[in-house]
């Protein structure tokens, strides 16, 4: 379905780095929306509840063999699974997902993914550092020229982010997806980036 954010778990992912997008996607500052705009779900390799490196578990919608092939964008959860074969099974989902236009995000390891695989050869991207990039990527990665050490990027529906920049690659990520006003994003990004008491003092 065109509303729904699919989130692609590895085992090992970062749960940390799916928890601003995903709550922005399903809540405002008050209450879960009753009408969102779109609505997560999560793509695991099988159906079997994945664990995240913290321990906990997170049961799939959907697994790679059975995930739609229209969504509203497809987000890659850093973690240490991206490092592991069964990544390989993830790249006809991003080469699909590409060719045809969609909303690409990939954070932490999953940006050294999509490095070593080619998806960052034409786009404007950050990552965990660019010798991650290039050690990752090899003879794959050609594009550095482009590398920009920022927080998060965004470029031509591809939006890349360092493993400590969640709220940064969320918030690219909601522009994109025009989950809301820019004014809006920006004031969600600021209360979760500079707290309640810097902007509301006493």
């Amino acid at each position: 379905m065109r509303n729904e954010i699919l989130y692609i778990l590895l085992p090992d992912y970062a749960a940390h780095e799916v928890v601003y997008l995903s709550q922005a996607i399903a809540s405002d500052e008050y209450a879960l929306k009753e009408k969102p705009k779109y609505v997560n779900k999560v793509v695991a390799p099988t159906m079997e509840p994945i664990k995240s490196i913290g321990g906990f578990k997170t049961q799939p919608d959907y697994s790679l063999d059975t995930m739609p092939d229209d969504y509203g964008a497809l987000v890659l959860i850093g973690g240490f699974g991206w490092s592991t074969p069964v990544s390989e099974k993830v790249v006809p989902v991003v080469r699909h997902a590409i060719e045809n236009g969609k909303i690409v995000g990939a954070i932490c390891n999953a940006a050294s993914f999509m490095a070593k695989h080619g998806f960052l050869n034409s786009v404007k991207h950050t990552g965990n550092g660019l010798e991650q990039l290039k050690l990752w990527g090899g003879d794959n990665y050609i594009n550095s020229g482009e590398y920009i050490h920022a927080q998060a990027v965004s470029d031509n529906n591809v939006v890349t982010a360092n493993g400590s920049a969640t709220l940064e690659f969320a918030k690219e990520l909601l522009l994109l997806l025009e989950n809301d006003t820019p004014e809006r994003i920006e004031m969600y990004y600021r209360f979760n980036k500079l707290g309640f008491c810097s902007l509301f003092p006493k």
